[in-house]
């Protein structure tokens, strides 16, 4: 959103993202936007995150003037609609006598994204399944037309479900047996959505190595238009504790 405000008049397609340090969310953090270049149809913006002095995370993004092209995309897979499907809070619900205090306050907090995931994944009790998801994400608040909130909102989403997808041929999770923490987050925007509207994430992982799980997936929106692309690499190390650490980058 930083950025957005220093390039009016185009949509962002792509932006790099590195997280350098945790980041807590009951303090202020500066983000500083430099600006790399401003050309006829690209703008390009450098991004500072900084919190109590130190850089938490930076990153590189790019803005175009919208302009006709070739099209064509990969169809979006027939699943079951959103609809008939539990939300996060709903199956974690089931459980919760297996979580701890912290867990069931994080479950309870107020969350700006409802999800409604395909696969029946279990955080609390995991096995061992596919490196595949497929999962609907929409904001819960009504927006207005302003392509940055969409193009925000949708960023801050797709971060939900990639990093876990890396965890499922290990059959554990952040609740059993892992220190997860996002390394680092791209993305490419294709055409025009509506994130307070039904968008369905496509996620796989081709692999996991060296206490770092990559995950990838494609972005549709419900009318089957491929409108997004993200990647992300995470940290995914073996934790002595059983709950999520996130003190630790490494």
């Amino acid at each position: 959103m930083a950025a957005f405000q220093t390039a009016p008049s185009r949509s962002c397609h792509s932006f790099h993202g590195y997280f350098l340090r945790p980041g807590l969310p009951e303090k202020t953090i500066l983000y500083e936007v430099d600006r790399a270049r401003d050309g006829k149809s690209f703008a390009t913006r450098r991004v500072v995150g900084i919190q109590d002095g130190l850089a938490i995370f930076n990153m590189l993004a790019s803005f175009q003037k919208n302009e006709a092209g070739l099209n064509h995309q990969f169809d979006m897979p027939s699943i079951s609609g959103a609809d008939q499907l539990p939300t996060d809070e709903e199956r974690l619900s089931r459980d919760r006598d297996l979580l701890s205090s912290d867990q069931q306050k994080m479950l309870d907090r107020v969350r700006p994204i409802e999800i409604r995931r395909l696969e029946e994944q279990d955080f609390t009790k995991p096995k061992k399944m596919p490196p595949v998801q497929h999962i609907w994400l929409r904001c819960k608040l009504a927006l207005s037309g302003d392509v940055s909130e969409h193009q925000s909102l949708l960023a801050y989403a797709s971060d939900m479900g990639l990093l876990s997808t890396a965890s499922f041929p290990h059959g554990l999770s952040w609740l059993k047996g892992l220190q997860t923490a996002s390394l680092d987050h791209s993305m490419w925007f294709h055409d025009e959505f509506k994130i307070d509207e039904w968008v369905l994430a496509v996620i796989e992982s081709p692999v996991s190595a060296r206490g770092r799980g990559f995950n990838r997936g494609l972005i549709y929106s419900r009318d089957g238009k491929l409108v997004a692309s993200v990647s992300q690499e995470g940290l995914m190390r073996l934790s002595r504790q059983q709950n999520h650490l996130q003190d630790d980058f490494g």
